[in-house]
């Protein structure tokens, strides 16, 4: 997988240091807003990290045919998230150039196999493969049909492109199964560390998906006004049980911009990253 990286931009937040050689404790909480309901007609997509990796940055990639942007693990190309060689890209939320976007909250019910821990935590390479590559929903589809087996993840991916999809696919090894936020009766879908498809008795962030579910169904805000600060101020500050210790960012995307509080939410700036700004500023080709 070859790769241009074009300037970083980096707001490193946090002091936790990296747990080099074993799997960040990840308990994420996200949503994704149909454009049927939004003002502009564009989905929303919304994330709220959790992890003992602490130190992030949104940085800016050339990729294959797309240019992308993402959120990234602070020291990446030396202490890889995955089981990787030191270098491999790995982006944990991101949006490339024709405004498709991508996210994953990790799950602990879906997989089937005996594959070994050194095979797996391949969620985030996927993603930057997804966002150099991939236009629309269909295009994504394509590659997880086409990635060798076993895939090397458990997860949730939820994507939105520029055509007006929006879905969420929960995703093992071997086999993946697809949710079309467009078809929601609500016109959101709330996921956090748990899946439709996987074990019952194994499922994780219950009491968050509830909370989540709970502030959307009762707010007075209109669907339509669910936008980056709408987001921040509802769920991220929500307290207990969604905001914890651990928790290291939020990432929404709304139309051709990539919202981003990098830190605990309640305590730090949330932020626009465009493509147009940041080639202006560092003269590569858009």
């Amino acid at each position: 997988m070859k790769m241009k990286t074009c300037i970083r931009t980096i707001l490193a937040v946090a002091t936790a240091f990296f747990m080099l050689g074993s799997r960040p404790a990840d308990a994420c909480t996200a949503v994704i807003v149909s454009g049927k309901h939004t003002a502009d007609g564009k989905a929303v997509m919304f994330k709220h990290r959790d992890s003992s990796t602490q130190k992030v940055e949104i940085e800016y990639f050339h990729g294959e045919k797309y240019r992308l942007m993402g959120l990234v693990n602070a020291g990446w190309r030396e202490h890889p998230y995955a089981m990787v060689p030191p270098g491999t890209p790995e982006v944990w939320s991101g949006m490339n150039g024709t405004g498709f976007a991508i996210i994953n909250t990790a799950t602990y019910d879906l997989k089937d196999d005996d594959v070994p821990s050194e095979q797996m935590e391949m969620e985030g390479v996927v993603m930057y493969r997804a966002l150099e590559i991939c236009r629309t929903l269909e295009d994504f589809e394509h590659l997880l049909d086409t990635l060798s087996r076993p895939m090397g993840v458990e997860t949730n991916f939820g994507v939105i492109d520029s055509q007006g999809g929006a879905a969420w696919y929960e995703v093992n090894n071997t086999r993946w199964v697809k949710f079309d936020v467009n078809e929601e009766p609500l016109g959101y879908r709330v996921v956090t560390n748990f899946t439709q498809t996987g074990r019952p008795q194994d499922r994780k962030g219950v009491d968050r998906y509830e909370k989540a579910r709970e502030i959307l169904a009762t707010t007075s805000v209109p669907i339509s006004r669910w936008d980056h600060e709408f987001f921040i101020r509802e769920i991220s500050c929500s307290g207990a049980p969604i905001l914890r210790d651990i928790t290291n960012s939020a990432i929404i995307f709304e139309g051709d911009t990539l919202w981003a509080a990098l830190g605990r939410p309640d305590s730090v700036p949330c932020l626009p990253f465009r493509f147009d700004d940041h080639c202006r500023s560092c003269g590569c080709e858009q």
